[in-house]
């Protein structure tokens, strides 16, 4: 029993130990594949492993923070601003990292901000802030997955999709698909002709702004059948 008791006093010491430095890096670890198993179930680049070194690196960073003074300096609880001072500038390569910019849109933002977030994460576990730093944790989950299953219940945000047509004919006027698009509450932010006098044929581009987790195939049927289609496509802004 005392043993145990001594275990627990040297994980929750101000001063840095081999018990509760080790007890901290792993907790910072299991923290960090927590948010990782998530992102990797999106399909992320940056999966269980890239979060789980992320976290530990941030939490040994405090970790010396706190060590380097009380062993060399004698100060009892360290200077903390030191070395992890630079975990959040450094953080923001990686997160940078994360993001893909592509015909002027972005991707990535909410992996590249779990990034900066987990690396907090393990700077409040170097430092001792167990309880805090679980409950985040909690917070990033619940944010993640709760408020996506919100939004797409609620059909909340928009995506830029690109629609090509290929058309029999020279076409002169696009009302009737301006009309489709009205009435699938779908927006048209603009659009692009090409006539192709050789063939007898019109190449249309109509770049449309649709709620994110709409189902934009009974649209995509009113489109074809608008004209004399024959080629449809529908893609993502940032592939054309």
């Amino acid at each position: 029993m005392n043993h145990i008791i001594d275990i627990f006093n040297q994980i929750n010491s101000l001063e840095v130990n081999m018990v509760n430095c080790m007890f901290r890096l792993v907790l910072s670890m299991f923290l960090g594949m927590i948010v990782g198993a998530e992102r990797k179930r999106k399909g992320q680049i940056a999966g269980i492993r890239t979060f789980a070194l992320i976290s530990m690196g941030a939490c040994l960073a405090m970790l010396l923070s706190i060590y380097v003074p009380q062993a060399y300096l004698g100060l009892k609880n360290g200077d903390p601003g030191r070395i992890a001072a630079q975990v959040i500038t450094g953080i923001g390569f990686l997160g940078g990292g994360a993001m893909i910019h592509m015909k002027g849109a972005v991707r990535g933002l909410t992996t590249a901000a779990g990034i900066w977030m987990t690396a907090i994460i393990g700077m409040a576990v170097g430092i001792g802030m167990y309880l805090c730093s679980i409950g985040a944790t909690l917070l990033i989950l619940l944010t993640l997955v709760t408020f996506e299953q919100y939004e797409k219940r609620r059909k909340l945000g928009q995506e830029s999709k690109v629609i090509n047509l290929t058309v029999e004919g020279i076409v002169g006027d696009i009302e009737n698909y301006r009309e489709v698009f009205r009435q699938h509450n779908v927006h048209l932010s603009t659009f692009y002709i090409e006539y192709d006098y050789e063939h007898n044929r019109t190449h249309l581009d109509f770049v449309v702004l649709a709620h994110a987790y709409a189902d934009l195939l009974p649209m995509l049927n009113s489109v074809g059948e608008a004209g004399a289609t024959r080629r449809l496509t529908l893609s993502s802004q940032i592939d054309i």
